[in-house]
């Protein structure tokens, strides 16, 4: 591997943090190569290990901090670099492993997906060696990398829920790896009531229904062969199990790709009224620049229709939400001191040099979801935290501080809580940034929620 073209200079995270199993086990460098241009190495002859730290990839790493490599071709996942900009120089030597794996389970779809790359007709399938992942493989290589994986994307190209055995697959991977951050998107189509509430008890952390429209005629304009209505039962079968199994696993979202011929303010109204009836726990607007024929020019990226719902697209952050008040939003108070002293001294809080410093706060919830203070999995509880900035407001510490919540917070409830303050060594003017933060989410600030920033002396 080299770079033989100077002019287009760019890198990439990909080979140091993630693979992509296709279908008959080979493995590609990231999820958008579906037509298998960009092959590594193969799980069926070679452990992920081998592929993971051998010559190709070790190249590809160095190739990547060399600014480019011709074996990436046309792949969009590079991110070009501005003029003069350096290339950032990463380790060659990793870890055995990859933190991260997308699992194709199939090439083959229930559906096709209007101009889409991965529809039938284009003949996707025909560049995978094999239909369906075979289990064996699929065991082996999660019983190689299972007790270093963080997180499984279980789908690709295709859709997932083809496979008979789709569902046993999750299965396998919260049995043998609770720890592991199971995530899966589908169409709802290619399985069955009784199989979308099997997969409930699976252990799934996440799964994303993609839906694009309200109205069975709309949305067929995209998921051409797709049955609207199975795919809306078997989203309601999920939430309904859920609900009565009492788990608060899997978040079930709904993402809804907004074309010109779905994103009436009237659809739209319906999308977020079906949400609410359902009992999804995520409504999320797509917004895409394709096909050129169909995507929706009221929303596109830089218009003002796009700024009044950018909160609630997929892509703003990990907690806006389309269902009415169900983007979290919070307002945060510091009681630390009795409010006409800090009005008339500004001093915000006070800490000895070396010395712990408990702070109180008082949170409201101003949205219409409660605050999760405690769960049985360790994403999505809400906590405070505290980011520690210099006196200009450049971030020291992101996580500084934390604290929990004394019991979940209903919609317009708040609690008092105290959140204490590692000792500082160095005397000085600092910044105090409060916000709460779903753990291993999203802090509320990327979704519109205000922070309270507060003067932190330290003597």
């Amino acid at each position: 591997m080299s770079l033989n073209f100077q002019a287009t200079r760019f890198q990439c995270t990909w080979p140091w943090e993630m693979l992509v199993m296709l279908c008959d086990g080979r493995i590609v460098c990231g999820c958008a190569d579906p037509l298998a241009k960009r092959v590594l190495g193969d799980a069926r002859t070679t452990t992920i290990e081998g592929i993971w730290r051998g010559e190709r990839m070790t190249g590809l790493r160095r190739d990547m901090n060399n600014a480019g490599s011709d074996f990436c071709g046309d792949c969009p996942l590079k991110r070009p670099l501005e003029p003069g900009e350096e290339p950032s120089i990463r380790p060659l030597e990793v870890g055995r492993h990859p933190g991260r794996m997308f699992i194709e389970c199939t090439a083959a779809c229930n559906i096709s997906c209007h101009q889409a790359i991965c529809a039938p007709e284009t003949g996707i399938t025909k560049t995978r060696q094999a239909g369906m992942l075979d289990f064996d493989v699929f065991r082996k290589v999660i019983d190689e990398v299972g007790p270093s994986l963080g997180r499984i994307d279980f789908f690709n190209y295709g859709e997932a829920f083809l496979h008979k055995r789709a569902v046993e697959m999750c299965e396998y991977i919260k049995s043998h790896h609770p720890h592991i951050y199971l995530y899966t998107s589908t169409n709802g189509g290619a399985f069955s009531e009784a199989q979308a509430r099997r997969l409930v008890h699976s252990g799934i952390d996440e799964v994303t229904f993609s839906i694009d429209g309200a109205t069975a005629d709309s949305y067929a304009q995209y998921r051409q062969r797709g049955k609207f209505d199975m795919a809306m039962r078997n989203l309601g079968a999920m939430v309904d199990e859920k609900r009565k199994s009492g788990r608060d696993l899997p978040q079930l979202n709904w993402r809804y790709i907004l074309f010109k011929w779905n994103d009436s303010d009237e659809e739209m109204a319906l999308a977020r009224k079906l949400a609410v009836e359902i009992g999804v726990d995520r409504l999320c607007w797509e917004i895409t620049d394709h096909p050129e024929d169909a995507y929706s020019r009221r929303f596109a990226r830089g218009t003002e229709g796009f700024e009044r719902i950018r909160r609630e697209t997929w892509d703003d952050s990990n907690l806006g939400n389309a269902i009415p008040g169900a983007t979290p939003r919070a307002r945060i108070e510091v009681r630390t001191a009795p409010a006409f002293l800090r009005f008339f001294t500004g001093e915000g809080v006070r800490a000895a040099a070396g010395k712990p410093r408990t702070v109180r706060t008082r949170v409201r919830n101003q949205s219409t979801r409660p605050f999760v203070a405690d769960a049985t999995y360790g994403r999505r509880l809400v906590r405070l935290g505290a980011q520690l900035c210099r006196e200009d407001g450049s971030l020291i510490n992101l996580d500084f501080a934390r604290a929990r919540l004394p019991g979940p917070i209903g919609p317009g409830q708040a609690a008092d809580i105290a959140i204490e303050l590692p000792p500082i060594a160095e005397p000085g003017r600092y910044l105090l940034k409060f916000d709460l933060v779903s753990e291993g989410v999203e802090w509320f600030e990327k979704c519109g929620s205000p922070t309270t920033t507060t003067r932190f002396v330290v003597s």
